[in-house]
């Protein structure tokens, strides 16, 4: 897809990395759909983009529940004809736990958002594209330890593994059917400010949470204070992200890599691991 001005773009997740994909496509033109659960940073980035003067749309959205993703749809469709591109790029990630420590709702959260909103999307969106025959592209947000393993963000990791290989048959069902639309996996590294942090809603809460997500809180935005304190050459800025993304676009670049060399080295040793029968790698980043 050459030409993006006056396509329709939507991003769901507009917390810090999908605010600067929103940001970017306004600067090419194109009219742009947010789509977010927490209506607070949601009417933020509203009113940022139409002070820029974009056309955009806001739609509070739960990606977990397949009828919020066929109500943005409804919307979007609505509001402006149709859908040429759609951002995946909710990643909720409650808390660092190893898989057994996790709790029921920790993976019923995690999953919904990250996972079950991939699906939704690809389930809603992929037939309205495939039916208006126009060019079209999905980009799903994963993250480089989804290729392999990282300990301590288990129901984080996990469902953005499950993204890796979803993306990944996403792209060989449409090339398989001929489509117009393509598909890319962004697998992030290490990114300037971090995942926006998400408030639980109420139904993903158990009694005597709060204490422990008080103490959540707390030690996530101590490891912001860190990063942003520390200069470090690894850390990708959302507006360089947001670039790779159009670019990728452009290109039809299935694999968007923000730290190429470290990624494809994890993934040779994990390869070299599984052709020896050695023990997993542990991924960074």
């Amino acid at each position: 897809m050459q030409e993006l001005s006056d396509r329709v773009a939507i991003v769901a997740g507009v917390g810090n990395l999908g605010l600067a994909l929103a940001r970017r496509f306004a600067e090419e033109g194109m009219r742009v759909v947010l789509a977010d659960i927490d209506e607070q940073v949601l009417a933020s980035a509203e009113a940022e983009l139409r002070a820029a003067g974009a056309s955009c749309l806001a739609v509070p959205t739960d990606v977990g529940k397949l009828a919020a993703m066929e109500a943005l749809a409804e919307r979007t469709l609505e509001e402006f004809g149709a859908v040429h591109v759609i951002c995946n790029n909710v990643g909720v990630n409650p808390r660092s736990a190893n898989l057994w420590e996790a709790s029921d709702a920790d993976w019923r959260w995690t999953l919904d958002a990250n996972l079950w909103g991939t699906v939704h999307a690809v389930r809603v969106f992929v037939p309205i594209m495939l039916a208006a025959g126009d060019e079209g592209h999905i980009v799903n947000t994963s993250t480089v330890p989804g290729l392999g393993g990282r300990r301590g963000n288990s129901p984080y990791v996990v469902s953005k593994g499950a993204i890796v290989t979803l993306t990944e048959v996403l792209h060989h069902e449409l090339t398989s059917a001929g489509a117009r639309v393509r598909a890319s996996l962004l697998l992030p590294g290490r990114i300037a400010g971090g995942i926006a942090r998400s408030e639980r809603p109420a139904e993903y809460r158990e009694p005597g949470d709060e204490e422990r997500l008080r103490l959540e809180r707390e030690r996530y935005e101590a490891r912001i204070r860190d990063r942003q304190a520390e200069p470090d050459d690894e850390y990708r800025t959302p507006e360089e992200i947001a670039e790779l993304v159009c670019t990728a676009i452009r290109e039809e670049r299935f694999y968007v890599l923000t730290q190429p060399e470290k990624a494809v080295a994890q993934v040779r040793r994990r390869t070299e691991a599984i052709a020896s029968g050695g023990e997993p790698v542990l991924f960074s980043g």
